[in-house]
């Protein structure tokens, strides 16, 4: 295995293993408070589902020319590594509540507790089946999304399908040793990491598909990858230099005033759905609501072929974009003005890295406020 396909393996499996930890609470929760029966229907329907996906986009990828695919691969990858960065770095200083899958657990547990049981089709009880449907699809999709950009871009799929599975393995055995939330798995640390790399990625493919050369090529990214690293912990110790000069509590916290007077701590709300927040926390606001009771209209159930497509557009566009479309458009600025510039200076790979860097305070700032 070259240096390349280790690069690989290990930016997909810690990408694949942050999934699927928030993906196992959610079935454990099901599985526990509900049906372990159903819990698994709705894992193996929402596998099914994720291979027919790999099956339909991933032939399609391939057909693309090579640098439009880099230009798309390293867009999205770009805009999905400031997402990530975004939250890391804002849980990390102390402005937003770092990840509890103990938390969520519960939350999950209570929820499904308090949900009606009824059965549908062959599934005895719908609840625990729907919800781990949504949360391995939801989850998934953003490990199909990270399998397919890095493995076609590399050429090497195999490798990225392999460290995929390996990541959901290893996930899947030690929730079914621990039975319970994986709450001592450093997510956020994690989700640091795998920002770090979605982004470094992001700068290089996105520069070079747009026409731009790295010096040293492929090695520039022992480079790129430190150079994030080491802003985004600029950001982390200026933001909590920050709020400790202001005397504002970490989220979560009870600030001293707060404390005396025995008075509820006010805290931060944690991330959105995605383009505002994860894939991950789209899949735990959308598994633990309620199910509906009532049944939609007939004019709803009679929807037709351009309202359920319009409907599919408006998922995909929530799901990569969000209301992140201010960061979506300024990499796709900075990599349109790459490509306007490469033919005629050598330094047009500095562009896309300016503006990963003017992109990044930029969206913590709106999550703020």
């Amino acid at each position: 295995m070259s240096a390349n396909d280790i690069a690989l393996f290990v930016a997909v499996f810690l990408a694949c293993v942050v999934e699927a930890v928030e993906a196992t609470t959610i079935v454990l929760a099901a599985g526990t408070s509900r049906s372990w029966r159903s819990a698994t229907q709705g894992v193996i329907a929402g596998v099914v589902l994720l291979a027919v996906v790999v099956a339909v986009v991933g032939p399609a990828i391939q057909l693309l020319p090579l640098d439009v695919l880099r230009v798309v691969v390293g867009g999205l990858l770009l805009v999905f590594g400031l997402q990530w960065l975004r939250k890391a770095v804002n849980r990390s200083s102390g402005y937003k509540p770092l990840h509890d899958e103990a938390e969520i657990y519960r939350k999950q547990l209570d929820a499904a507790r308090a949900a009606q049981n009824t059965s549908k089709l062959f599934v005895s009880d719908w609840y625990a089946f729907t919800l781990s449907f949504k949360g391995v699809v939801l989850e998934g999709l953003e490990v199909v999304f990270i399998v397919l950009t890095f493995g076609t871009n590399q050429k090497n799929i195999p490798v990225a399908v392999l460290a995929a599975a390996v990541a959901v393995v290893v996930v899947v055995l030690l929730g079914i040793a621990v039975r319970g939330p994986l709450s001592r798995v450093p997510e956020n640390t994690m989700k640091f990491v795998v920002g770090i790399m979605l982004t470094s990625f992001g700068i290089f493919w996105g520069a070079e598909g747009a026409g731009a050369a790295w010096p040293g090529a492929d090695l520039s990214l022992l480079v790129i990858a430190p150079s994030v690293a080491v802003f985004c912990l600029i950001l982390v110790f200026a933001m909590s230099a920050y709020r400790r000069s202001k005397g504002i509590p970490a989220a979560g916290e009870k600030s001293p005033a707060a404390a005396a007077s025995a008075a509820p701590a006010t805290t931060v709300a944690g991330e959105g759905p995605v383009g505002g927040g994860s894939p991950a926390a789209t899949a735990t606001a959308t598994v633990t609501a309620a199910p509906a009771t009532t049944a939609a209209p007939a004019t709803t159930a009679r929807r037709g072929l351009g309202s359920r497509l319009a409907a599919i557009g408006l998922f995909l566009y929530d799901f990569v974009i969000g209301d992140d479309w201010q960061v979506a458009a300024g990499v796709a600025i900075g990599l349109i003005v790459t490509a306007l510039v490469a033919p005629a200076w050598a330094g047009a790979f500095l562009i896309t890295a300016l503006v990963a860097a003017a992109l990044l305070p930029y969206s913590i700032r709106r999550a703020l406020r």
